[in-house]
């Protein structure tokens, strides 16, 4: 393959980097939609839990379809559309905030994650051909760190735009009069619409600078012939992208459930101790640990086996989990926000070794691949089902037992180089 020049692909890296970022804004926003939509609508934590099953539902439905747009598309272009939908549905949060209905807020939301899956397809992979596939994994994991930036500002950003003002509770809600209840939903209900408004322009911007830039968009540098005839049964063939699908899929599930119940963890009386308002003080070291390890690891990948790196972070995220379930204190509480660190490199290492040697079948990979992350929606709900009928810490066996398969993962992948 021809490879885009030196200045090229710096353009191209600086410029995908920056959608990273962005995606990782609207990924992590959804953990201020949560609480606050809960408190607008007199939400159940069922009824709540619908958004991150929404969200992460999008890319399970959508991957497929935005598989076969890149293929059709090309990488550049296809970022550029999914840049497009995601912004049509950042600016659907202003019909559903005026409105008032939850129902049109999920649409939404379903709207932005299609375009964000869109997004990942693309991206992940266009970072990967941007050069040669034995530095692939450093590029992705560079770009990622964008990303990871992107989710330890998001916090921050929604909680002074959105939870700025006082959240009631249920009984404090009732205890108002019918028109000051109206009148609370409807400030709560519209305090979505200014930062997602803006959301929505950016990233209208930055879909119309992707397809006016000079960068290469990679379609045209592949065999179209062979192209048509690859097949999703095809990709599968290859270990280390049926085996890479499951590891995505495990570790989604693992990231997602950590942070999910991490301050529930930390304010157990036989943890911490602590408030919940003030566990949650701590969150930002489990995604600052990714930030962090991002950067470190597009570095030490230059000079070392990525898939033995995956390996050996898995096994070390085991390691601390394992800690965490047998221990109490703050030991267990900073073991566990201690595997935001050696997460970091693990989505980006399983997407590349994933795609390594897929050729015209790229992406129908990168779709499959992405489709795993559905384990965000899926391994979360069944540990809440384990905490709820034993306890939270041993709960945190399951998330153990998905690091163990990727450590299995990397070290075989790091066989075969």
């Amino acid at each position: 393959m021809n490879y885009p020049s030196e200045a090229q692909r710096k353009k191209a890296l600086i410029t995908v980097s920056t959608i990273f970022f962005m995606w990782g804004v609207l990924t992590c926003l959804n953990d201020i939609l949560i609480p606050h939509l809960k408190a607008v609508f007199s939400l159940s934590y069922a009824q709540s839990a619908l958004i991150q099953f929404t969200f992460f539902g999008a890319y399970f439905i959508m991957s497929l379809p935005a598989g076969t747009l890149v293929s059709k598309l090309g990488y550049k272009n296809s970022i550029s559309a999914g840049l497009l939908v995601s912004a049509i549905g950042a600016f659907m949060f202003i019909p559903a905030a005026k409105v008032e209905s939850y129902g049109l807020f999920l649409c939404a939301l379903f709207v932005l994650a299609s375009g964000i899956t869109v997004l990942q397809v693309a991206a992940n992979a266009y970072v990967t051909l941007l050069g040669p596939e034995e530095t692939a994994s450093s590029r992705l994991n560079l770009a990622q760190a964008l990303n990871s930036l992107g989710t330890t500002v998001a916090p921050k950003i929604g909680g002074l735009f959105i939870l700025s003002a006082t959240v009631l509770t249920a009984d404090q809600i009732a205890g108002l009069g019918v028109a000051e209840q109206l009148a609370y939903k409807t400030q709560q209900a519209q305090a979505v619409q200014g930062p997602y408004t803006v959301l929505g322009v950016i990233l209208l911007l930055l879909a119309v600078g992707m397809y006016l830039l000079r960068l290469p968009n990679l379609k045209e540098e592949k065999n179209t012939d062979v192209k048509s005839t690859a097949t999703f049964a095809d990709a599968f063939k290859h270990s280390n992208l049926s085996l890479g699908v499951i590891a995505m899929f495990l570790y989604v599930g693992a990231e997602v459930s950590i942070g999910s119940f991490l301050i529930n963890f930390m304010a157990q009386s036989d943890i911490m101790g602590i408030s919940e308002s003030t566990a949650a003080g701590y969150v930002p070291f489990y995604w600052g640990g990714a930030l962090v390890g991002r950067f470190v690891g597009s570095f030490l990948m230059r000079k070392l086996n990525p898939a033995k790196m995956l390996g050996a972070c898995a096994l070390v995220t085991t390691l601390l989990v394992a800690i965490a379930v047998s221990t109490s204190g703050p030991m267990a509480a900073w073991m566990l926000l201690a595997v935001g660190l050696f997460n970091s490199i693990m989505f980006p290492t399983i997407f590349s070794l994933g795609v390594r040697g897929l050729g015209a079948a790229t992406e129908k990979a990168s779709s499959l691949l992405i489709m795993a992350i559905v384990g965000g929606a899926i391994i979360p709900l069944i540990q809440g089902v384990v905490a709820d009928h034993v306890n939270l810490q041993h709960a945190f066996v399951l998330p153990l037992v998905c690091y163990v398969f990727i450590s299995f993962y990397g070290f075989k992948e790091g066989r075969k180089t």
